[in-house]
């Protein structure tokens, strides 16, 4: 069998382990494209750097499978490289006694999902292990752990140039041709000819389908999360990871808190629409981008189903006092000057023309074209898992 040249759109940790795989795995001549000059310069350079559980996700999902196989193999990863990982651990806390039965509900499928050590502990043991937290009871997992996703991704993409392949940054994809003689890539600087093309294009991932002749379903919208950083001096207000009990009315997970592997804890992310694909700030306004979101039939039946929320969370962007008060449903000694602003992300949701937000890992195969559909978290804690899955699937149909 002929060595295969492939391409790969995206130089985020998913499409940088993707490519990674492809070289381990077949032998591959890689090359990975990417409009930004650096790698991962968007989702995966801006989130909490937290190695998820897998504790959210239904057991036999996708996220729940890779979750749990990518936990082992990053952790394997960061061993082997000297990179941190750090196990700070995670407590899901309930504030209120009505929270109880969902508590006990992410107990069971923790279980299920075969996390390890995690149980249910009362007030008592929640203040030993974070002493400024309130709560009734919380669920511990102690395995969770936080990394530095951006630091991954450059020594995945050392691993790929090492092994002779490319990576070129400043190339934005304007064109996807799929016919008998390859795939053919066009940026807006070259031509590139390939037997296969993977798409792990995160924010812009509907974009690119729609330009290989996909459908453009499921669309992705960007959401933004804001956080704030607790100052240096009050650091020691959380020792590992805080977080609430989700509410399934709801699609977002709320306020939480993250202590990094620099020693910093940001308290965050709101959920608030983004006004461009990659739009960081309010100020961030692209109107062909926004026009494509508001005009799409599924984001007007969320807006009408979630607008109360959305409002909610809008107000927590415009006003430190609502974000604080919502922080401090947690620990309630915070003060004003206990909080500044920190950098925000933009999340990639998928959403369906109904209106209901995509909650799996979505990849569609088409002749020549792996599309990752939908990638959002845990995808940089599964992403070497995915990546074994997406290889083995596209190594299965080879000729």
């Amino acid at each position: 069998m002929s060595t295969p040249k492939i391409g790969v759109i995206g130089a985020g940790i998913v499409g940088l382990a993707v490519a990674r795989r492809l070289q381990q795995k077949l032998q591959a001549d890689v090359t990975v494209v990417d409009k930004e000059d650096v790698v991962a310069a968007h989702q995966t350079g801006h989130n909490s750097n937290v190695v998820h559980s897998g504790v959210y996700y239904p057991p036999g999902s996708l996220k729940a499978t890779l979750c749990r196989r990518g936990v082992g193999l990053l952790r394997d990863y960061c061993t082997q490289r000297g990179l941190p990982y750090d196990e700070l651990g995670k407590v899901i806390v309930a504030v209120r006694p009505d929270e109880l039965t969902r508590l006990n509900d992410l107990a069971k499928r923790a279980v299920d999902n075969g996390i390890p050590d995690t149980r249910v502990i009362d007030r008592a043991e929640l203040r030993e292990r974070e002493p400024h937290v309130e709560g009734v009871s919380a669920l511990l997992i102690p395995s969770t752990a936080v990394v530095s996703f951006p630091a991954i991704a450059r020594e995945f993409a050392r691993d790929i140039t090492g092994a002779g392949g490319e990576i070129r940054l400043g190339r934005r994809v304007v064109g996807i041709a799929a016919g008998s003689t390859g795939v053919v890539i066009t940026t807006d600087t070259e031509e590139m000819t390939f037997d296969h093309v993977v798409v792990c294009a995160g924010l812009q991932s509907s974009t690119i389908a729609e330009i290989s002749g996909a459908p453009r379903d499921p669309e992705i919208i960007p959401f933004r999360g804001e956080y704030y950083e607790l100052v240096a001096s009050r650091s020691d207000l959380v020792r590992g990871l805080v977080y609430p009990v989700p509410d399934p009315r709801y699609p977002f997970l709320g306020v939480h808190f993250t202590r990094g592997v620099d020693g910093h804890v940001h308290v965050g992310p709101n959920a608030v629409p983004a006004l461009a694909q990659e739009g960081y700030r309010w100020r961030d306004v692209e109107l062909k981008q926004l026009w494509r979101s508001v005009s799409y039939p599924g984001m007007r039946r969320l807006a009408r189903h979630h607008w109360r929320m959305g409002t909610s969370e809008i107000a927590g962007s415009v006003s430190k006092s609502v974000f604080l008060r919502r922080a401090r449903d947690y620990i309630p000694e915070l003060a004003p000057t206990d909080i500044v602003r920190a950098e925000s992300g933009v999340r990639a949701q998928a959403l369906k023309p109904d209106g209901n937000l995509v909650d799996d890992f979505v990849i569609h195969h088409r002749p020549g074209i792996t599309l990752v559909r939908n990638a959002p978290s845990p995808a940089a804690t599964a992403s070497l898992a995915i990546a074994e899955h997406i290889v083995e699937v596209y190594d299965r149909s080879r000729p």
